[in-house]
């Protein structure tokens, strides 16, 4: 992995820690993804006259990552609702390198070398000592805690998918924007029909706060679509869940979660894993 590959994953962390929590800073979360989806939705849009048009062989993977990112964000929403930031947030990032890794080998036949394969397993200790804190001094809530592998695993399906998709595409942008649009209207679609003419008055206060969650979270994964035509899937997938120390440091800062030593510990660990994938690109 080149350092600029590197670069591009490590800002796209923080854009997707802060969208992440701006997502769980708005109280009703379906407003906030609605807000979210819906102004992925309008992004993609925007973006597509402007952008190459995605290869045909790349539909089949953009529509099946569509409707997986569906229902990721319906398990991110009830992750959120059912816990903290600081616990779901980890579980849900720090459970997928590793089935992304598995997944890659499957499917894309990405067989990580030993530096990589070490960097990841260094970085997956690390991510799951964050994970793991965000436990302490509290007793589980299972039910969030399997909301959050569930959104995990789903983490892991779309990031193949669209690491495969994005490559025969021949355009990152031009995939990212479609696919923006087309999983951006289904969450929009349902609060709607839940809702009905309440929808207005109960998006507009959050309005603001929702498309500035929206423009990050295009930027992050626009930013990992395009590492993933120049990397290994498994590699990038570890270094982007580096949003969870930025995740944890957001907790700490603007929800007064518990950041403590054993989450630095963590992060050098991930730290370490960072070098060691960098040795083997």
């Amino acid at each position: 992995m080149t350092p600029l590959v590197t670069a591009a994953v490590l800002l796209a962390a923080v854009t997707h820690a802060s969208w992440n929590a701006i997502a769980h800073r708005i109280t009703d979360k379906l407003v906030g993804f609605t807000l979210i989806s819906g102004g992925g939705l309008l992004i993609g849009l925007a973006l597509a006259p402007f952008v190459a048009f995605p290869a045909g062989p790349a539909w089949p993977y953009l529509f099946a990552s569509a409707c997986v990112h569906i229902v990721y964000m319906a398990l991110l929403m009830t992750s959120f609702r059912l816990g903290d930031f600081g616990q779901a947030y980890p579980i849900a990032r720090g459970s997928a390198p590793l089935v992304v890794t598995v997944l890659a080998a499957v499917f894309a036949h990405e067989v990580p070398g030993g530096w990589a394969a070490a960097g990841i397993a260094v970085s997956c200790v690390g991510l799951t000592g964050v994970s793991l804190w965000g436990l302490r001094g509290h007793r589980p809530a299972w039910a969030a805690i399997g909301a959050a592998l569930a959104t995990g695993l789903s983490i892991a399906v779309y990031t193949v998918i669209d690491g495969m998709g994005v490559r025969a595409a021949h355009s990152p942008l031009g995939y990212i924007a479609w696919l923006m649009a087309v999983q951006g209207v289904v969450i929009p679609a349902y609060m709607y029909a839940r809702v009905r003419g309440g929808t207005v008055r109960q998006l507009r206060p959050y309005a603001a706060l929702g498309l500035l969650g929206a423009a990050l979270s295009v930027a992050a994964y626009a930013l990992v679509l395009w590492a993933q035509t120049r990397a290994a899937l498994a590699p990038v997938a570890a270094l982007r869940e580096s949003s969870i120390i930025v995740g944890a440091a957001i907790g700490a800062l603007f929800f007064k979660e518990r950041f403590g030593a054993p989450r630095i510990a963590a992060a050098g660990l991930l730290v370490v894993g960072i070098g060691l994938m960098l040795h083997a690109g």
